[in-house]
């Protein structure tokens, strides 16, 4: 099977950088367009930002250098049909169902969580709503 659109879920974690490098290998073996895609999860810092508006301001600005430098390694490890993409919201909602759909992906990368057991059980993790979600293949990167 070939990919031609691959969505991979970033957030600066261990993980994450894991399943980037993973998804360069397998975005240039397929000649595929990489979407290089970050979920603000503006549930986090909704009740705070009540008393400091800059909250929002500053996860976006963090958001943008994160892309920057994931497109600028992307770039030199020779994959260049690159789109970054930035959204609000539960990135198990926004990565499956919106993201995905959007960009036409036929494969998403994202990093296994740290999560325990007992975390998962409570609030489940992003990686695992991403396989039950998506209607596209998910690898998940240890």
């Amino acid at each position: 099977m070939e990919y031609n659109n691959i969505v991979v879920a970033v957030d600066g974690s261990e993980a994450a950088e894991i399943a980037f490098k993973k998804s360069l290998d397998i975005a240039k073996r397929n000649n595929a367009r990489l979407v290089l895609a970050h979920v603000v999860d503006s549930r986090t810092f909704a009740t705070a930002e009540a008393y400091d508006r800059s909250l929002a301001d500053r996860a976006e600005e963090y958001a943008k250098e994160l892309l920057d430098s994931y497109v600028e390694n992307a770039k030199s490890a020779g994959v260049t049909d690159l789109v970054r993409c930035i959204e609000y919201g539960s990135p198990k909602v926004k990565i499956a169902k919106n993201i995905a759909k959007d960009f036409n992906a036929d494969l998403i990368i994202c990093g296994a969580t740290g999560m325990n057991a007992v975390e998962r059980f409570l609030i489940g993790s992003v990686s695992e709503s991403i396989t039950r979600y998506a209607e596209c293949d998910v690898l998940v990167v240890r």
